[in-house]
């Protein structure tokens, strides 16, 4: 069983949001913040994570984004906010 993490992109504190999925959450991080992966993030300059989830399996970290993707933006920001009530940038703290 390969892990997964659902994560969570802004530019600044009550700004944009990117919802992913990777199996590889520091790779897929720098990819964002060093514009490497175009579209979306790139557009709007969404380097900042302020949310991830870990899951044992990533078909459960695939599911549980397509799942997040329907929900509100109020609900998004709620679980923002009980992780990271600052809106800091995560990626300098994660030791995985």
């Amino acid at each position: 069983m390969k892990p997964g993490w659902v994560y969570i992109l802004t530019n600044r504190p009550n700004g944009t949001l990117y919802l992913g999925v990777t199996a590889d959450l520091p790779r897929r991080i720098h990819e964002h913040r060093e514009a490497l992966t175009g579209g979306f993030t790139q557009r709007y300059g969404l380097k900042r994570l302020v949310w991830y989830e870990p899951h044992d399996d990533i078909a459960t970290a695939i599911q549980r984004e397509r799942t997040m993707k329907h929900w509100s933006r109020a609900w998004k920001v709620r679980l923002i906010l009980a992780m990271n009530p600052d809106w800091v940038d995560l990626y300098e703290t994660l030791n995985l």
